[in-house]
């Protein structure tokens, strides 16, 4: 079992930009794909970035990239995803996920295990 908690997440205007974090724990962090996901309110969750375990390989979804990074400290279990340039169509509560595999989260149907959230707020 993994567990994640994100944090990071809050209000802020457009143009500006956040910093979410997630910790996982529970079973060894070795092997373990991390990856970011997003739900907006009516809309289905959507992939958001993804990274490989040595943090060699990155992937992101169209509408965030040139803005947002995805970054990860294994010695602290953690994974980051900083967002500039925030827009209001960003606003969503983003998801933490992790997934047993080699390949690039970017496709829920290889995450294991999901984090609770945590709810990202762009006033335009």
């Amino acid at each position: 079992q993994v567990q994640l908690v994100e944090s990071g997440g809050g209000l802020v205007q457009a143009g500006g930009s956040l910093k979410l974090s997630c910790v996982a724990s529970g079973r060894t962090f070795s092997g373990i794909g991390m990856g970011w996901f997003r739900q907006a309110p009516e809309k289905e969750r959507e992939f958001v970035a993804a990274i490989s375990f040595s943090g060699g390989r990155t992937e992101y979804a169209d509408s965030v990239k040139g803005r947002f990074a995805i970054s990860r400290d294994n010695a602290k279990k953690t994974v980051y995803l900083q967002m500039n340039s925030l827009k209001a169509e960003d606003t969503a509560v983003y998801y933490c996920a992790a997934g047993v595999t080699p390949q690039l989260l970017s496709s829920s149907r290889r995450v294991d295990y999901w984090g609770r959230g945590t709810l990202v707020t762009v006033s335009s």
